[in-house]
């Protein structure tokens, strides 16, 4: 029998039979990765345990260490989820599965209503299907037999699918009686699942276009074990106290209005406050770094979307146009192409470089209806956006003074871990390779100069440059994604911009696209849960509430209130006839820092009783002692 090679993660070979398993390598290294393998990485491209090696190839055997190996999971529990339902819901059409961050869902055209009282007895059905131990099967089928096959099932949206694939055959698994078509891979069978639990019952149009029929889809998620199950749903069940949903209603942050429409923010009072305090110290940051603040319109010509290729790249994410004298003018989806037009607007040099513009700019992008969620996702945002032009020679300083400002400002908003990708030329990239190994190399070495750990996203850089991204770990443990950081010379080439160099040539800009903050929406959404509403004292737009205990205190309670306020600080006065234990309960619900309470005491001493926020202790002070108290903790952002 013909033998191949195959190269392991450490360099050492293994000679295999032609047509052996990624399974029978795992059983020749040894019993214990036999056990624990449950899927393999061949030449970078995932496969199943089962699939034959034919030619000399790299091959990584994946455990459930792997986080590839925790989707495959993931994608098993959503074929057991189907397969589950359509044994219970006789006549139930299925569509399409997939696994997602922390879970899976799948969508169904049923019979009749699911909600989620339903759910446990689904649940109970897939444990089942996963106590038989059945092999997750794969087979490759001539498309024209794939789509007999599926028709002759009545599952139209499996056909409509097949339908629109490429190539001659496709790939469908077989799990105990239930087939699907599915590019895989699985794991060995489906014992393998592991814990897993039904979350939640929510429509979802076909192929996500409001057109088509609502779809039933039903979300659950999987682990490898049990206990891992049991930390995220309590992981879970803390993201729901923390909706910042939830609590911008609670707290009269925000709101949305459909009478006006779906996925614009109205900010309220308290809500709007905080964010200017975000834009006041992003604003102050700024100057102190170097940028120069500019205001681009809302609104362009369609010649200068063609121009940036956002009309041929990014059509189906902009409005329609509307027509102003006989022209189309677009809301515009990003300021990029304004900044470029104001660097165009007069000759620059070396001496201009580099030259950095900041704006809080709004722009506006077409979202689906089904896709909106609270500030997360939404159709009109301000992103904190800011484009750098900046010559070849100067890029690896500038990439530098950028990464230490992406730090500065995240850890200012208490955010202390990140999660940090290098993102590197895609297949599709444009470009000199030289060039491309400069630019990677530029923003790998600021990172290291910053001790800042990353990884790689190979080939995740978009078409013209390569990117840093940067997400941020909240206070539960999960990941945002936030800053970034791209490297462009494509929209200078484009835009034919130009500098003169020292020796009086002309030379092509390069242009950095920068975020810190992301969309202010967005990220106030995030401020939110991270926090669960109580922001620290610098950023709540209610910093002290002032509290009367008795009638014959409300005039040294409102002195007290106009010492605060002309301290610059927000503070607000409660002098209801309300008894004390009320109001100081209505302050702990609406998350105020501090809590100053005066009665008849109070007021002859000239003193406050302070109450702060999530203690039940409660100190004696002067006005003075606490102003300094308050003053402090808002210089050092706490």
């Amino acid at each position: 029998m013909p033998t191949i090679d195959v190269t392991l993660p450490d360099g050492s070979l293994r000679a295999l039979e032609r047509g052996a398993t990624p399974a029978d390598l795992a059983a020749l290294i040894g019993p214990r990765l036999a056990k624990d393998a449950v899927a393999a990485r061949v030449d970078g491209r995932l496969v199943d345990l089962r699939a034959p090696l034919e030619a000399p190839c790299r091959v990584e055997l994946l455990t459930f260490k792997d986080p590839d190996a925790v989707g495959i999971l993931r994608h098993s529990a959503a074929h057991l989820l189907a397969a589950a339902v359509r044994e219970l819901y006789p006549g139930a059409k299925i569509t399409i599965g997939p696994a997602i961050e922390n879970g899976f869902y799948y969508d169904f055209d049923l019979p009749r209503p699911v909600t989620e009282e339903d759910l446990p007895a689904i649940e109970e059905r897939m444990r089942l299907l996963a106590a038989r131990r059945d092999a997750f099967t794969r087979a490759e089928l001539p498309k024209e037999e794939a789509l007999a096959r599926f028709e002759a099932q009545g599952e139209g949206y499996k056909a409509e699918i097949i339908r629109g694939l490429e190539g001659p055959t496709v790939s469908c698994y077989t799990v105990g009686g239930f087939e699907d078509l599915c590019r895989g891979p699985h794991l060995p069978d489906s014992g393998r699942v592991g814990a897993f639990k039904l979350l939640s019952v929510a429509g979802a149009y076909w192929r996500g276009d409001e057109r088509n029929k609502m779809l039933t889809r039903i979300y659950g998620t999987a682990f490898p074990t049990q206990a891992e199950l049991e930390a995220h749903l309590k992981q879970v069940e803390e993201a729901k106290r923390r909706d910042h949903r939830r609590l911008g209603r609670e707290l009269d942050l925000f709101s949305f209005q459909e009478e006006a429409g779906p996925g614009l923010v109205y900010w309220h009072p308290k809500g709007a406050m905080v964010r200017k305090l975000i834009e006041d110290f992003w604003r102050e940051e700024h100057v102190k770094a170097g940028y120069g603040f500019v205001v681009s319109p809302h609104i362009g010509r369609a010649h200068l979307w063609e121009t940036s290729g956002h009309l041929e790249n990014y059509r189906e994410s902009m409005y329609s146009p509307m027509d102003i004298d006989g022209q189309d003018y677009y809301l515009k989806p990003m300021n990029c192409p304004f900044h470029i037009l104001m660097y165009r607007d007069r000759p620059r040099s070396y001496r201009d470089l580099p030259l950095r513009m900041a704006e809080l700019g709004t722009v506006y992008r077409y979202e689906r209806s089904g896709t909106l969620h609270g500030l997360m996702r939404v159709r009109g945002f301000t992103q904190d956006d800011s484009h750098i032009f900046v010559s070849e020679e100067l890029l690896a300083e500038e990439i530098a003074r950028v990464v230490k400002f992406i730090r500065h400002m995240l850890t200012s908003f208490g955010f202390t871990e990140f999660e940090v990708f290098v993102s590197t030329r895609p297949k599709e990239g444009i470009g000199e390779a030289r060039w491309w190994e400069r630019a990677t190399d530029a923003l790998k070495g600021a990172l290291e100069a910053a001790q800042w750990p990353y990884g790689i996203d190979e080939g995740g850089g978009a078409f013209y440059g390569p990117k840093i991204d940067f997400r941020i770990k909240d206070s539960i443990g999960r990941t945002w994604q936030c800053s970034t950081l791209q490297v462009d010379p494509n929209l200078p080439e484009r835009f034919r911009l130009e500098y003169t160099a020292r020796d009086g040539t002309r030379r092509r800009p390069v242009m950095l696209h920068r975020a810190l903050l992301g969309s202010l929406e967005r990220f106030f959404g995030i401020l939110i849960e991270h926090y669960a509403g109580a922001f620290p004292v610098w950023l709540a737009p209610e910093q002290v509430r002032v509290l009367s205990i008795t009638d014959d205190a409300g005039a040294a309670a409102e002195a007290v209130l106009a010492r605060l306020r002309a301290a610059g600080l927000r503070a607000e006065a409660d002098l209801s006839p309300e008894k004390i234990g009320a109001k100081v309960r209505l302050a702990a619900l609406e998350k105020v820092p501090y809590v100053l309470a005066l009665g008849r005491k109070e007021a002859e001493s000239g003193q406050v009783a302070v109450r702060k926020r999530g203690t039940n202790e409660v100190e004696t002070q002067s006005v003075e002692a606490f102003l300094a108290r308050i003053q402090g903790e808002v210089a050092a952002k706490s």
